[in-house]
């Protein structure tokens, strides 16, 4: 399963936790996404479960 924009580095929000602020990326592995949100700290979010909503993505877009 690919997460398109989904990458090391990619800026990142949860849909449902917006207060958790923007978070990056820090690894994909198969559906897990570990992220580092601004307000949360790091958390390890399933990527088939939990739709992130790209703001800009790893490679400066």
């Amino acid at each position: 399963m690919s997460y398109g924009q989904i990458v090391p580095g990619a800026v990142v929000r949860h849909p449902d936790r917006p207060d958790w602020g923007d978070g990056q990326v820090q690894s994909v592995i198969g559906n897990r996404i570990t992220v580092n949100f601004e307000h949360q700290g790091k958390q390890l979010i399933m990527g088939d479960v939990i739709d992130l909503v790209v703001v800009a993505d790893g490679r400066g877009g």
